[in-house]
């Protein structure tokens, strides 16, 4: 069931003779005339404090929308016992209207969590690259101060995934000959990169 439209030229003053509390209770029984004349009364009350709430113009049109659309759904729930008509139609104003502050906040809150986490991936990720690319281009220069077998050896071994004994085999050199260079590579390789940090 759906509200009907915001009639024009009607004026704002209350019906004689008719409250709130009993426009409430038409509107809860289908009266379409009676929710015209609610509208008509509470339109710019709810605007005014969505408006306070929200300080968005456009943010308060919808949020009055919402809460007149509220009203004409949930008018059997109204209970003149709890209070009066006016206040519980602006108590469902201010709600809204918190709701979308707190909802706009947080979104706000995660687009900006969002932006920085990206950020400092992206920082991260340039901090690597940087950093794996300096390493590389120093171990390069390391490795050309060993000797041939050093050098074979240890590329074999270390960028190749051979064991000792397959590097032997694959530069036929004795193991325990393979076993000294590259130990002796490896010391010459981590003195280098020490005095190049």
């Amino acid at each position: 069931m759906t509200p009907p439209p915001r009639r024009t030229g009607v004026p704002a003053g209350d019906p004689p003779g008719t409250s709130a509390e009993d426009l409430l209770q038409a509107i809860a029984g289908g009266g379409r005339g009676a929710f015209e004349e609610l509208y008509d009364r509470f339109a710019p009350r709810i605007y005014g404090m969505a408006l306070r709430v929200v300080r968005d113009a456009s943010q308060a049109e919808e949020v009055a929308q919402e809460v007149l659309l509220e009203v004409w759904r949930r008018a059997a729930r109204f209970d003149a016992a709890r209070g009066s008509a006016a206040g519980w139609i602006l108590r469902i104003a201010h709600a809204r209207a918190v709701d979308r502050v707190r909802s706009a906040q947080a979104s706000s809150d995660r687009e900006q969590r969002s932006a920085a986490v990206m950020t400092e991936r992206e920082v991260d990720t340039v901090s690597e690259t940087v950093e794996r690319t300096a390493e590389r281009t120093a171990v390069r220069r390391c490795l050309e101060t060993l000797t041939a077998l050093q050098r074979e050896a240890i590329l074999l071994a270390y960028y190749g995934g051979l064991s000792y004994p397959e590097v032997a085999g694959r530069l036929d050199t004795p193991l325990g000959t393979i076993k000294t260079r590259m130990r002796d590579g490896l010391i010459r390789l981590r003195g280098c990169l020490e005095v190049g940090a």
